[in-house]
């Protein structure tokens, strides 16, 4: 039987835009015990978006907590749980994308929303507050710990380094934030004391013999190893990503391509490689080793509805680009969790990679369709302790020429 959550969140903006925050807590559908409590500063947003955060951060922390799990939301804006529910339009162009990212946390089959009056939501009212608090003294929000406890599930500091021996991430102008020191005011739009962020910097593996031929090759097919083409490009990410001097971490997708560039580089840089499973490609079912053109002779009205939604799952028992995100999502936030500060090298494949691009610019969906990802390519994005994200860097591929 699935277990069952219960989800609390609130956002508030005082200004309204103004300084704003949210908060969420996950609680046992059936103990009323808390399970996780979670709650950021953002500077200055809405009380709307302010709102969504806390939805969207809830969300993420139930799923962390159990991805099958049934999950009752229950706020006190009318707003959110009207257009979560689908009886009210999202009709603000600030509102869509954080509706989508929602929507994408949870499947839908295992959330539900409910309206409560506001003082029957004062938890997650507190810790919102708790956190613009914060913000105002330019500090970030702590989760309480329990006498003898321990922090609960799904508070920024709950996943420890599981390697407290590495370095702290020196500087680069590309692919890392440089430390903040005392000798310099923080200069920014948010509060002085975020730190230095974690920048996840994406390598697409390099080609494997299906790669020129423009095969769908995801995690149900051959899994096929680098050509000698792929190996090359391996090694000259490896010699550029040496130079700049910035990887602390090497974390892999555990299909073989990912796993062969992950070790050339990681030999390179004297570290090891970690293999995330939430980093895997798309399982293309039935169209996979097949060209774009082969599944749409074989596959049409199949073709079609896989493009027209990301609902739609590939014919044969494949994964759908739905299921790709929340997986996706959720290795995203293991990892933040796990590498807070640091520069960390995931290798993985198009679409992780387009997923986290997406993600962090809070691009709809079909975003996926228009976005370019060479072989051995490099992208970057920096996650900042406010919840934020930055696109640093996309598909470049200078080293390679």
């Amino acid at each position: 039987m699935a277990r069952r959550f219960i989800v609390e969140a609130d956002g508030g903006s005082r200004g309204n835009p103004g300084p704003a925050g949210y908060g969420a807590l996950v609680r046992d559908a059936e103990t009323g015990e808390t399970l996780a409590e979670v709650a950021e500063y953002l500077g200055t947003a809405t009380n709307n978006v302010a709102e969504y955060k806390g939805l969207i951060a809830g969300l993420r922390a139930a799923y962390a907590l159990d991805p099958a799990a049934e999950v009752r939301v229950r706020m006190d804006s009318k707003l959110v749980i009207e257009q979560m529910s689908g009886r009210w339009k999202i009709k603000h162009p600030d509102m869509r994308p954080l509706a989508a990212e929602a929507k994408g946390i949870v499947p839908p089959g295992q959330v539900t929303y409910e309206w409560i009056p506001r003082e029957h939501n004062k938890h997650a009212d507190r810790l919102a507050n708790e956190a613009m608090d914060a913000g105002k003294r330019g500090e970030r929000w702590q989760p309480k710990v329990p006498p003898g406890g321990t922090l609960a599930a799904g508070a920024p500091e709950a996943a420890a380094p599981a390697d407290d021996t590495e370095a702290a991430a020196p500087a680069d102008d590309t692919l890392a934030e440089p430390a903040a020191t005392g000798a310099a005011p923080a200069v920014g739009w948010g509060p002085a004391d975020l730190g230095t962020p974690a920048t996840f910097v994406l390598l697409r593996h390099g080609e494997t013999p299906l790669t020129p031929e423009k095969r769908f090759s995801g995690s149900g097919g051959t899994d096929p190893e680098l050509s000698d083409v792929g190996r090359h490009q391996a090694e000259r990410v490896a010699a550029a990503l040496a130079a700049r001097g910035t990887i602390q971490v090497v974390v892999a997708s555990p299909l073989r391509r990912c796993r062969e560039t992950a070790e050339v580089v990681a030999r390179r840089l004297g570290l090891d490689v970690r293999v995330e499973e939430g980093l895997r490609e798309t399982d293309f079912g039935a169209w996979e080793g097949l060209t774009f053109a082969e599944v749409k002779e074989r596959h049409p009205d199949d073709l079609d509805a896989w493009l027209a939604s990301t609902e739609v799952a590939p014919t044969g028992g494949g994964e759908s680009f739905a299921a790709v995100t929340r997986r996706v999502a959720l290795a995203r936030d293991k990892l933040i969790a796990r590498y807070p500060g640091r520069t960390v090298l995931l290798v993985t494949h198009v679409t992780p990679i387009k997923t986290l691009v997406r993600l962090a610019l809070g691009a709809p969906p079909e975003s996926l369709f228009r976005m370019e990802l060479s072989a051995a390519s490099l992208t970057a994005v920096a996650y900042y302790g406010d919840g934020n994200a930055s696109l640093r860097l996309l598909n470049e591929t200078a080293h390679l020429r």
